[in-house]
């Protein structure tokens, strides 16, 4: 396993992979201190390509990822990232739709689990997940973040002083 530190707009972030790509992409929270496993290793450039791409999409060159993912997770929170992975970028959905796309709609409550269960933040888009109602709910990072991530891909408008100005 490999890992390394990336800087960003929305604070630093930690990636870890192996041969078969990227397993985790998480912020830096307090709540969630970062645990390195015994036999990883600080990343030479197996990294970089993600890297480069997040540079990309926070410079807003990049739209979607091109990317070997492996995130480890159940056959369900599986389902749930690949359909997270079909929100185009600059849209927003639901919970419920989401339910219904993996053909599980009475699971919303546990897509929302899987939702923040995400291994793979920003790449597998859950940010892209409102309320029903259209509120922002819950982000592992934070709603700051989430709102300021929906305001990068024009999902929500953006205020006329925003972090990324």
């Amino acid at each position: 396993m490999f890992y390394r530190y990336h800087d960003s707009p929305i604070g630093r972030l930690f990636m870890v992979g192996d041969e078969h790509g990227l397993q985790q992409l998480l912020m830096e929270v307090e709540r969630t201190p970062w645990l390195i496993g015994e036999h990883w290793r600080d990343t030479g450039s197996q990294l970089d390509a993600v890297s480069r791409q997040l540079d990309e999409y926070f410079s807003g060159r990049r739209q979607r990822f091109e990317l070997h993912l492996n995130p480890q997770g159940t056959a369900f929170q599986q389902a749930v990232w690949q359909a997270l992975q079909e929100i185009p970028f600059g849209r927003l959905d639901s919970y419920s739709a989401l339910a219904r796309r993996i053909e599980r709609p009475k699971a919303v409550r546990a897509v929302g689990a899987a939702n923040g269960a995400n291994p793979i933040c920003i790449i597998i888009p859950c940010h892209r997940v409102i309320g029903r109602d259209g509120s922002l709910t819950g982000f592992a990072g934070g709603l700051p973040r989430k709102q300021l991530l929906l305001e990068l891909e024009g999902a929500v408008p953006r205020p006329q002083a925003s972090l990324f100005d």
